[in-house]
């Protein structure tokens, strides 16, 4: 073991917000740290259930929330870096790790001695005298071992780990297949003129990635994590974009080494055996039972409601885009025709609007603006610290007081080492009873130029606002207890924050302080405005298919009981059968993920939970229309947001915040409207 005075990670970091020094950290650090980190955890607990005393909040409560902390801190600063930065020895040490993550957890959650304190507590909670956070601490922990397994029988628990260990690895193998696999498949262009549509700063980006790679002369185009790319609203050759989809559509599918079809399937099976285990059905009823959503009937019915309209809306809006295409309008082609489509009803070329959306200007005087109009918060970049990553810029940010409140970090750029998509993650997590302000991360997937500013699409102007109300939620949660830190929230809930933070992209006030044009400084032209708001339910068809068919396949594999888990499935014929059963197999509208890269569910937290987005979507449709009732961007409105919904955290039922926040539940048609589903 290294020598631990040595390792940076187990030491109190000397830097502000206790932000870890990456500057000195390096590969070699992290398992001597875990492993130290497992032993002070382990022993911490046993601390606990030694206790021969009744079991009080402060005997047992408080130390359990005081517990782990080397751990969470070791484990959020290797994450951070293993999601963002996955070199060939960060993978190596996340696979290492994986079965060891998995075990010590178990332990903690399966721990019998600890979960009858916790029990006792629970059966005696109205003697208690408690707060709420702190009564509602006493009633998660009992809930989540509870449904962790840890009332079964030494011989179901054992079980159990195996289960949990073999998952583990299985997840963590889905993921490093799929990036490996994705690298693999970017496709090299010759000649630039088969990219011909693509703006100045999209080829150079595609044209340095080439270089990267050792490819002088030639463009290569990496591809994102959706089945769909940006780049096929924008190129004319139909053979190249027919080239990314294909691309796109086969990743971990060929039959390589990358392959993941009997990964899933195992951990299709593995997931199905775990959850009879623990007394369900399948593994989509374990999951949904601790969530907002109760059952998974209810979300079958959700989606189900949804999908026929949208199939609908979807077949109308490809008859139209063939009406005006004179021709079939595939799957590769519908981003094209359908920006053709819109430039004729509309007069909107989303790809021409990159020069009013610069990125440096889009995060200060859009996202940042709005976040200090609505919460009085201020930011401050931080070049004297240093986060996982040379691209990855810190910023400090004050309440209107003057007050800290923790530091924002934003990794904009694609690279060959980061997983698709974008996230935010925790480097530390709020909390009174540490003594610990937050320290969140946005990361994003955008293309660096070669040179030049970072012009942003229309689709990343809005995913850096969604990000950012990630970050928010991180930031801004007030709490005692880490358990309830920022986001911990349930899955099904985590996404409201970030979708109400999207309505201020084209809010007028907002729009009007970043949408400048590049060059000429110029605000978007008010047309412009107009039609893009005019046009806010155009192609939702397509949109809201695509989305639920992902939801759905995730419903489909994880709806499937034990037996039927264990049955000789075909991957592709699974998935075209569930897609069918729900109308939502269109070959033109592909779903968002197909199973083989859907890493939200195979190596992410949203196994079964896939639906959540339109389930926060309702709340959020809600919010919106509150916000525009009261007056939209003020202090008082977003005073109102943060103190009774991001600054609670997890620390209270976050439909019983909705309804402090909101004054009632929330109700669907704004949705149905929103999407064009109300018709």
């Amino acid at each position: 073991m290294t020598d631990a005075s040595a390792n940076p990670l187990l030491m109190p970091s000397p830097l502000p917000y206790q932000l870890p020094d990456y500057a000195h950290i390096r590969p070699a650090h992290y398992l001597p740290a875990f492993e130290l980190a497992f032993e002070e955890h382990l022993q911490e607990i046993s601390a606990i259930t030694r206790v021969r005393s009744v079991p009080t909040f402060e005997n047992t409560m408080v130390p359990l929330e005081s517990s782990g902390r080397l751990l969470g801190d070791v484990a959020r600063a290797f994450y951070t870096v293993a999601s963002s930065d996955a070199t060939a020895e960060i993978q190596q040490i996340e696979e290492t790790l994986a079965p060891l993550m998995a075990a010590h957890e178990d332990a903690i959650q399966l721990d019998g001695a600890l979960y009858a304190r916790i029990s006792m507590l629970h059966d005696r909670l109205d003697e208690l005298s408690l707060d709420a956070e702190q009564r509602y601490l006493v009633q998660r922990w009992h809930r989540e071992m509870t449904h962790a397994g840890a009332a079964l029988d030494d011989a179901a628990k054992k079980h159990l780990t195996e289960l949990n260990t073999q998952l583990s690895t299985l997840t963590t193998a889905f993921d490093k297949n799929l990036l490996g696999d994705t690298n693999e498949l970017a496709v090299v262009f010759d000649d630039a003129s088969e990219l011909e549509g693509l703006s100045d700063g999209e080829l150079s980006a595609a044209a340095q990635a080439a270089a990267d790679r050792g490819l002088e002369g030639k463009h290569l185009v990496t591809l994102v994590l959706p089945t769909g790319h940006p780049y096929l609203a924008s190129l004319t050759d139909r053979a190249a974009r027919e080239r990314i989809m294909t691309a796109s559509r086969s990743r971990a599918s060929r039959g390589n080494e990358n392959d993941n079809r009997a990964t899933l399937l195992q951990i299709v099976r593995l997931r199905a055996e775990r959850a009879a285990l623990l007394g369900y059905d399948s593994h989509a009823a374990y999951v949904t039972a601790d969530e907002t959503a109760g059952t998974p009937e209810a979300v079958h019915d959700l989606l189900r409601r949804l999908a026929a309209p949208a199939a609908r809306n979807a077949s109308r809006e490809q008859a139209a885009l063939e009406a005006s295409a004179g021709t079939a309008v595939t799957a590769a082609d519908w981003a094209f025709s359908t920006e053709k489509v819109r430039q004729a009803e509309y007069a909107i070329d989303t790809a021409a609007l990159r020069p009013w959306f610069e990125a440096e200007r889009v995060l200060r005087d859009g996202v940042f603006f709005a976040a200090t109009k609505l919460y009085g918060i201020t930011f401050t970049e931080r070049d004297d610290l240093r986060a996982h990553h040379a691209d990855a810029r810190v910023f400090e940010v004050h309440n209107e007081d003057g007050s800290p409140q923790g530091l924002y970090i934003l990794d904009l750029y694609t690279r060959d080492t980061k997983r698709g998509g974008a996230w935010m993650n925790s480097i530390v997590d709020q909390s009174a009873l540490r003594g610990t302000k937050a320290v969140v991360v946005n990361n994003l997937n955008v293309s660096k130029p070669a040179s030049g500013p970072t012009l942003l699409s229309l689709d990343e102007v809005n995913t850096l606002f969604h990000e950012f109300g990630h970050a928010l939620h991180g930031l801004f949660a007030t709490v005692s207890f880490p358990h309830f830190a920022g986001t911990e929230v349930f899955r099904d809930f985590v996404e409201f924050p970030s979708q109400v933070n999207e309505m201020w992209m084209l809010w007028p006030e907002v729009l009007d302080n970043y949408a400048r044009h590049i060059e000429t400084g110029e605000p978007l032209p008010a047309e412009i405005v107009e039609k893009l708001h005019a046009s806010e339910a155009f192609n939702q068809g397509f949109e809201t298919s695509e989305y639920l068919a992902a939801a759905w396949l995730d419903q489909a594999w994880h709806s499937l009981d034990q037996q039927q888990a264990s049955e000789d499935l075909d991957v592709a014929g699974f998935e075209a059968s569930a897609l069918a059963d729900i109308g939502l197999d269109n070959p033109a509208v592909p779903t968002r993920y197909s199973s083989t890269y859907f890493q939200h569910v195979f190596s992410g937290g949203y196994s079964a939970a896939y639906y959540s987005y339109i389930w926060s979507e309702v709340l959020d449709a809600d919010t919106v229309e509150w916000f525009k009732e009261h007056g939209g961007l003020t202090r008082a409105n977003g005073d109102r947001f943060r103190s009774l919904l991001l600054g609670v955290g997890g620390s209270k039922d976050p439909l019983e915040a909705y309804r402090d926040f909101r004054g009632r539940d929330a109700d669907i048609a704004p949705l149905l409207k929103r999407r064009g589903l109300d018709g």
